[in-house]
């Protein structure tokens, strides 16, 4: 064994008797429920979205053969991106290879050494990356506390040349929407700029529109993803022209990444469009989730997005695996994705559950979830 092996098995070792080993399965081909996915309208199976994706295969091929500042942007980004920016309200949008590329290029490009960074504490890894990258000096405010994060404004806003201000606008585990009118209220009293992330709010809440819409608020800069409710794959931002001409120049996972196939593209196009018309189908993912709820005594759901926290990384895996015997697929979360000592199943409502889905598990859920969870817990 090589020293890299061994290395490696260390490491693997480690994550094995901590529980929090991980491996990767497929998903095709089970006769099973998934609640755990962020296909929340169920368009990556949608003949629409998959003829526009099929149509722009065989018109344009299967690759872009280069990034977008050389021959890779296509005449189909032009029309996403036109799209994007009509439903979140915005002067122009820029699509990215991921969210994650989306995050990670336009924070570090909006934000450097000189300046500064507030981020809720529960803010998505790449966001987290993003403001690593951009070498801005970071703190991080109580997740969701307005008051915090204003409290860290008067105390070090002076230090930034600028400041940014990150947080989610649905957060990813635990579906719990930010205070975006206290924060943005209170970033705009320190001139400081909010950057939000409604990867899990597009097509779900704000009549698919997003967390802005919900709020009725507008944040300088909002990143999203094409991979959950829009049923295709991708990033974007959206805010204003000067700041999506900034990014163009200047966002380093835009300028050196092979820009997205055209049917991706196009699916996309065909995902927005839905979202955009169909009000009904974009309710149905926060009703499923309320549902749930109801029914197995929480709080009302906020977003098609409901934590059942267990704690430690062995219960969210026995857990896992007892629903996978009745027939649903719910990933076990763990550290580092979460906190520690909040391991977890996250499930996830998509309009492509009926509501018989819905109630079946919800019983499972009740009967042999919850009422075996520790009772610190």
């Amino acid at each position: 064994m090589t020293s890299i092996d061994k290395f490696a098995r260390l490491k693997l070792d480690a994550l094995q008797g901590a529980s929090l080993l991980r491996v990767l399965r497929e998903t095709e081909g089970q006769e099973q429920i998934n609640f755990c996915s962020n296909d929340y309208l169920g368009l990556s199976q949608d003949d629409r979205v998959k003829a526009a994706a099929a149509a722009a295969l065989d018109e344009y091929g299967a690759g872009a053969g280069s990034s977008r500042l050389v021959t890779g942007n296509h005449s189909l980004y032009g029309e996403l991106e036109s799209r994007i920016a009509e439903l979140k309200g915005t002067e122009r949008a820029l699509v990215f290879g991921s969210g994650y590329l989306a995050n990670l290029g336009a924070i570090a490009a909006l934000a450097g050494t000189a300046d500064l960074i507030l981020a809720d504490e529960l803010s998505h890894a790449c966001m987290m990356a993003g403001a690593k990258l951009s070498g801005a000096a970071m703190h991080l405010f109580r997740h969701n506390d307005a008051e915090h994060l204003r409290a860290q404004l008067e105390q070090y806003r002076a230090i930034g040349r600028n400041c940014l201000v990150l947080t989610e606008g649905v957060f990813s585990m635990d579906g719990d929407l930010a205070p975006l009118p206290d924060i943005i209220a209170a970033a705009r009293d320190y001139d400081a700029w909010v950057l939000t992330d409604d990867a899990h709010g597009l097509g779900v809440i704000g009549q698919g529109r997003g967390s802005a819409v919900h709020w009725g608020v507008a944040p300088d800069v909002q990143v999203g993803t094409l991979s959950k409710a829009a049923g295709s794959y991708g990033g974007y931002v959206a805010s204003s022209r000067s700041v999506i001409d900034l990014l163009i120049n200047r966002a380093r996972s835009l300028i050196y990444s092979t820009a997205l196939p055209p049917s991706v593209v196009a699916a996309s196009i065909a995902g927005i469009k839905i979202i955009a018309s169909d009000t009904a189908i974009c309710a149905k993912p926060l009703a499923y989730a309320q549902m749930f709820s109801a029914h197995v005594g929480l709080p009302p759901a906020q977003s098609a997005i409901v934590p059942l926290i267990l704690g430690s990384p062995d219960s969210a895996l026995v857990a896992s695996q007892m629903l996978e015997r009745e027939g649903f697929v719910v990933a076990a979360i763990r550290p580092p994705t979460v906190p520690s000592n909040t391991a977890r199943l996250r499930l996830a409502f998509s309009a492509a559950h009926s509501s018989a889905d819905v109630l079946r598990f919800a019983a499972v859920v009740r009967d042999r979830v919850l009422e075996n969870r520790p009772s610190t817990q």
